[in-house]
């Protein structure tokens, strides 16, 4: 296997003309893996159509807040106390995302991460699409023992220096996926990319700040920077699925997979408040998917097509949100 990709790599070939005319490959540290969480450094090697390296750029940001699991990123509160906020550096790293394919390993964390923090800097990632390298591997089959960034670099020779420095791991992906890029490009294989929508609401809660002091944690806690929100549970009944050109029914269990242009948790918040079950996995008891990539290989979106559930995209959601029916009605007509 590992002959046959070199071959292919190596060998000239017509450049597929649907490719993108470039990637900007990112990597960026953070606080933790929730909503609220901060990036606290940024790293971009922008590379051209056939994945050559252009320039690369690294930042450290201020998340005016503590910055987690030090132990993993290696950086303190000191280190960042004088560092720019991302306001400060979002111009500069718009310019370095610009018109290009956002390149990332598990690229949907890194993609919603990005979006938060321009969507609380009141401003918008210039990123339209994202190829995950996670995903590209499985397309071409690598045969790797897992999905880590580490077992992509070990297949390709790659040497890791720093793992979890965002310059490093952004290096290390960026010459990892130039030879995937050319053996996908002599198979002919579409690239799998997926549309990024930017955030167009956002809502920060509470979250301890870096203190003057530098005392490295302040209020964090180890182990609370993966929290798990739990939502009141819904007081009505299941009434069934979804059916096209009807109403929602308070009592309804609807499930989301995907990136939404409105943050995952306010929509959910918005349901809840409905009178909707937020439902965290898909049943058959599941009365919709609300996705804006049904064709999605989603664990979630997988079982909505074995079910014959109903989906639709966040926009349809959001308009059938102002008109939700009543409990009391949907219950008192079927008696």
């Amino acid at each position: 296997m590992l002959e046959d990709h070199a071959t292919a790599a190596s060998s000239p070939t017509a450049w597929p003309a649907a490719y993108p005319k470039g990637y900007a490959v990112v990597d960026v540290e953070t606080t933790g893996l929730a909503r609220d969480d901060r990036i606290i450094s940024a790293a971009v090697y922008r590379l051209d159509a056939r994945g050559e390296v252009e320039d690369h750029w690294y930042t450290l940001v201020n998340p005016e807040r503590d910055p987690g699991p030090v132990w993993i990123h290696g950086l303190t509160s000191e280190m960042l106390e004088g560092a720019p906020l991302f306001g400060d550096i979002a111009e500069e790293f718009s310019s370095r995302l610009a018109d290009r394919v956002l390149v990332a390993h598990n690229a949907v964390f890194d993609w919603q991460m990005i979006a938060r923090e321009y969507a609380r800097a009141q401003r918008e990632a210039p990123v339209r699409q994202r190829l995950c390298t996670i995903a590209l591997s499985k397309e071409l089959g690598l045969p790797l023992p897992n999905h880590k960034l580490e077992s992509l670099a070990a297949h390709f020779g790659v040497v890791q220096r720093r793992a979890h420095h965002a310059l490093d791991d952004a290096r290390v992906l960026a010459e990892a996926f130039r030879p995937s890029l050319r053996t996908a490009a002599a198979g002919g294989l579409r690239l799998p990319l997926h549309e990024c929508r930017p955030l167009t609401e956002w809502a920060d809660g509470p979250a301890p700040r870096i203190g003057r002091q530098g005392g490295g944690y302040g209020g964090y806690r180890p182990g609370s920077w993966r929290p798990s929100r739990r939502r009141p549970a819904c007081p009505y009944p299941n009434p069934g699925r979804y059916e096209e050109g009807k109403r929602l029914k308070q009592g309804m269990r609807v499930a989301f997979s995907g990136d939404t242009s409105v943050d995952r948790e306010l929509l959910e918040d918005r349901a809840t408040e409905a009178g909707l079950h937020v439902a965290t996995s898909l049943s058959r008891l599941t009365s919709l998917l609300v996705t804006n990539d049904p064709d999605s290989g989603t664990s979630k979106a997988v079982k909505a097509r074995q079910y014959g559930t109903p989906v639709v995209d966040e926009a349809a959601f959001g308009q059938l949100l102002r008109d939700v029916e009543p409990a009391a009605e949907h219950l008192l007509g079927g008696r």
